[in-house]
């Protein structure tokens, strides 16, 4: 029963995957950044490599379907030769990562504003690493760039950043106020009962006094 249990388990594990369970380390990296490729094909600085692009997604397309078809029945030499397509496109996935690398850069150099806001919403580019380098070169082309996509984010990260830190402010100055009025009324009071202390005894050295004056003129009185 335990074992029927796993089984339909693993089953549906396989049956909703967003990808082939085989060699997942390995595909997930190709199969996830696919869209993003994808999107080279709307860059026309890339005319020149859109056959290339093209043929890259149809191989990538055949290699999923293969893997969904892949199970533990499959022949071994049907998995190694699965794994060999895999490798080569990893190869060419890491390439096309770093061309879109080169074209940021050179974006940057040439100020090519449109390649530039292309580039960094293509998902192929490491954004945070370069959020420095992002907003430095769209506060230089605003003219040219409109604030949207990673740009946007970036912006609101940032007004969220700067009116939380503005807030704590706030709240540490009003925390400071607290303490200095508390302080101040403590002052105050003891400045209070310090007062009420003197005049307390002053009372009591005036009737002190009264009591001494007193005795004296009775003392006087005996005398005569």
């Amino acid at each position: 029963m335990y074992k029927i249990i796993i089984l339909f388990f693993l089953s549906i594990t396989f049956l909703y995957a967003s990808n082939p369970i085989v060699y997942a380390v390995l595909g997930d990296k190709i199969y996830n950044n696919l869209d993003n490729i994808k999107k080279l094909t709307t860059i026309g600085d890339y005319y020149l490599y859109q056959d290339d692009i093209n043929k890259y997604i149809v191989d990538v397309e055949n290699a999923k379907a293969i893997g969904f078809s892949l199970d533990k029945d499959s022949s071994s030499k049907i998995r190694k030769e699965y794994l060999k397509q895999l490798r080569k496109l990893s190869l060419e996935n890491d390439y096309y990562m770093r061309l879109a690398e080169t074209s940021f850069k050179a974006s940057i150099e040439n100020g090519n504003s449109l390649l530039f806001k292309k580039i960094i919403n293509s998902g192929l580019i490491d954004t945070k690493e370069n959020k420095k380098v992002i907003l430095d070169y769209y506060f230089a082309h605003q003219n040219d760039l409109n604030a949207t996509g990673v740009i946007a984010s970036y912006l609101q990260e940032d007004k969220d950043l700067k009116a939380k830190r503005e807030a704590e402010a706030k709240k540490l100055i009003t925390k400071k106020m607290r303490e200095e009025q508390r302080i101040k009324r403590i002052r105050e009071n003891d400045k209070l009962q310090q007062l009420k202390l003197e005049k307390q005894l002053d009372k009591a050295v005036e009737k002190k006094k009264i009591e001494i004056r007193k005795e004296q003129k009775q003392e006087l009185i005996k005398s005569i």
